[in-house]
């Protein structure tokens, strides 16, 4: 059985934490960090994740997730195991692609820039099928949604 797969990214921003806050927990900051990649669908009402009621380890919706934004591909049963509001998360969500789904997502002060934060993605996952293809794909987008943070979040 092959062992998960381990990738951290990150990124310094000029931004206030609370403007990173607001950004990695709306819908919006999230699609416009996913596209042209993936879209993943979330209840019509949800704008943010304050708009979710939170049990950490509940299902809070189900994601389906297309390609390119119209090819259906997997879905996502959303679930939070941790939040700390303005701070972070981490995201365990069952996938129909995935054994193991893990995503830690945190604002972090940065000691070289007092005025800037460090966003921090650690991710943990084993794919079901096509290990390096999936490998592959997942650093590919999330060096485009970091890409996408730092032009959008005063990045360094």
């Amino acid at each position: 059985m092959s062992e998960p797969i381990s990738i951290r990214f990150e990124s310094k921003l000029r931004a206030p934490a609370e403007r990173v806050w607001e950004w990695i927990t709306s819908v919006e900051g999230i699609s416009a960090e996913m596209w042209p990649f993936f879209r993943m669908i979330t209840p019509k009402q949800m704008q943010s994740l304050a708009d979710v009621r939170v049990e950490p380890g509940t299902r809070m919706f189900r994601s389906y997730v297309f390609l390119f934004g119209f090819l259906p591909i997997d879905y996502s049963d959303m679930t939070l195991v941790e939040l700390t509001p303005g701070v972070g998360f981490v995201e365990q969500s069952p996938m129909g692609s995935m054994k193991l789904w893990r995503h830690e997502r945190y604002i972090a002060p940065c000691a070289s820039e007092p005025e800037a934060v460090l966003l921090v993605d650690q991710l943990t996952f084993q794919p079901r099928m096509a290990r390096g293809l999936v490998g592959w794909s997942i650093r590919r987008v999330f060096t485009h949604r970091h890409k996408v943070l730092r032009e959008n979040l005063n990045g360094i």
